[in-house]
């Protein structure tokens, strides 16, 4: 997904956004974990909403990419409540260090948003053991 045309940016930037309000996030966090670049700023996030496309920018794609993965997971492991998805990733976990999965990616950058994918995602975590070996 890191190299994605100006139509499909624009088409994932409000579907990221309510996704991550979904998660309860603020814009500050929405700002860190999409590790927006510097130039934007934290309270401009509601352009996004509004026909504003995502940044053309391979590690604000790569991040967009696995937190879709995050969410699919979430949603196979919880089909019949939807706000159990919020819940997990706002719940302590020791897995990351007594830590919720939300401040382990907030915390931690694209290596924590990968842990919590990994950890809710087996497809996936087979697929990138596949290619460490």
């Amino acid at each position: 997904m890191t190299q994605i045309n100006e139509q499909t940016r624009l088409e994932l930037a409000p579907l990221i956004m309510m996704l991550l309000d979904n998660w309860g996030l603020s814009n500050a966090e929405k700002h860190n974990i999409l590790d927006f670049p510097e130039s934007s700023r934290a309270r401009a996030m509601g352009q996004y909403y509004n026909g504003k496309p995502l940044p053309d920018d391979a590690n604000v794609l790569k991040r967009v990419e696995h937190l879709v993965g995050i969410s699919d997971a979430l949603r196979t492991s919880y089909p019949l409540n939807e706000r159990m998805p919020a819940f997990w990733l706002n719940k302590t976990n020791r897995l990351f260090g007594n830590r919720t999965p939300l401040n382990c990616m907030l915390e931690d950058g694209l290596n924590g948003i990968v842990a919590v994918r990994v950890h809710l995602d087996c497809a996936y975590d087979w697929e990138i053991s596949d290619k460490i070996l």
